[in-house]
């Protein structure tokens, strides 16, 4: 059985998956795993929804025709009105990254991946209700980590990805999300595409000690 310093140093964004469905009873293992997160005064304010199959499919031609179409995504994805210098020079790392470890033709395929879910065969959405505030949202990004280090343990890979909320009215629709909910994020997962030139690329992780300041200890 995988420890959690396994599952953290295993855990890593998949950008290609294999088509091959993950069985409902392996992705309510997950999830029942993951559940299991702290959250603000246990108020667990995240609700799940789980896409796959047809209606996947059906969500991203729709996905795919409204960027064709140049549908703007939802105006609510909080992006920051710039990004910190260091970000940038992260963000080109990875895309140099990608290039030296995979290729040319992967960095094309970069953004075409993304446009297609990843080929990811199912997509976890989580939502929680309007009224709450962004110490809810802190709590969807623990149980975030929750379901990706769930998945790794049992063989399966994820994909974080904003992208997968670009067109919520869409999601509303196909998976019968009410309005009273904000659908905050997406996550594919499935089984790696590990012959894929993509999923070559490991971004590198900055160190503790550049990270960490300490005081008293």
């Amino acid at each position: 059985m995988m420890n959690i310093s396994e599952a953290l140093q295993v855990r890593r964004s998949c950008r290609a998956f294999k088509p091959d469905s993950v069985d409902k009873s392996i992705l309510l293992a997950v999830l029942n795993e993951a559940v299991r997160t702290p959250s603000w005064a246990n108020s667990q304010p995240w609700e799940i929804f789980v896409a796959g199959g047809e209606v996947l499919r059906v969500i991203n031609q729709t996905y795919l025709e409204n960027s064709r179409n140049n549908v703007s995504p939802n105006p609510d994805i909080p992006h920051p009105k710039s990004w910190p210098e260091i970000a940038n020079i992260r963000l080109k790392e990875l895309i140099s990254g990608v290039s030296l470890a995979a290729g040319e033709a992967a960095v094309k395929q970069f953004g075409e991946l993304n446009q297609k879910f990843f080929n990811a065969p199912a997509v976890i959405y989580l939502c929680m209700d309007k009224s709450l505030t962004t110490w809810s949202v802190f709590d969807l990004g623990a149980l975030s980590q929750s379901i990706m280090l769930a998945a790794a343990e049992h063989g399966l890979a994820t994909m974080p990805a904003v992208t997968l909320v670009h067109y919520p009215e869409v999601l509303r629709n196909k998976l019968d999300i009410p309005d009273n909910l904000s659908i905050v994020f997406g996550i594919a997962i499935g089984y790696e595409d590990d012959k894929h030139p993509i999923n070559k690329f490991k971004s590198a992780r900055r160190p503790v000690s550049e990270v960490v300041t300490s005081k008293g200890i």
